[in-house]
């Protein structure tokens, strides 16, 4: 009888942490203390967890309550601290569910900087996607700022803040 109640106990804790570990990283909750206020905080998901030193897919959304003008150009930066990499080559923009084109892609490592141009502007009011695949996380981890920024089209581009990812690797 003990041993089946053991065995009952321990079946149990490890069914009860699997929603736990499904649900890491999937969009972040209430942050207390952080810098950043509320109403600037994104909502993003990490694909694989967060793990340090491992691989993984970035999910960074934008609501369309942030975008009060059409976006010609968006610019993702991050502390000097975050010691991941980015493939340029696996960025995505999705509006609305649907991937759209990119012109360019640059990032820049120096300046801890990830632009992204559409081939069109996208408009105002969209829901948007930014989808950064192929992500090495830092070894270390840690809780790391993410900001973005957008300029709307034109000859005079005006730059925006649109908020902060929070996004945490451990």
């Amino acid at each position: 009888m003990r041993r089946l109640l053991s065995t009952l106990a321990l079946t149990s804790c490890l069914l009860a942490g699997i929603p736990a570990i499904s649900w890491a990283q999937n969009l972040p909750g209430w942050t207390l203390f952080s810098g950043v206020k509320s109403e600037n905080q994104l909502p993003f998901r990490l694909d694989f967890g967060g793990q340090t030193n491992g691989w993984d897919r970035y999910r960074l959304k934008i609501s369309n309550k942030k975008l009060k003008t059409a976006v010609g150009h968006f610019v993702i930066s991050y502390p000097e601290y975050y010691k991941g990499t980015f493939d340029p080559k696996k960025v995505e923009v999705k509006v609305r569910d649907k991937e759209i084109a990119l012109s360019e892609v640059k990032w820049d490592k120096e300046n801890r900087v990830i632009e992204i141009y559409p081939q069109e502007a996208i408009p105002a009011g969209s829901n948007v996607e930014v989808v950064l695949s192929n992500v090495k996380n830092p070894s270390s981890g840690g809780i790391f700022y993410f900001n973005c920024s957008v300029q709307s089209p034109g000859d005079v581009p005006l730059s925006r803040y649109i908020g902060t990812w929070i996004i945490s690797i451990s």
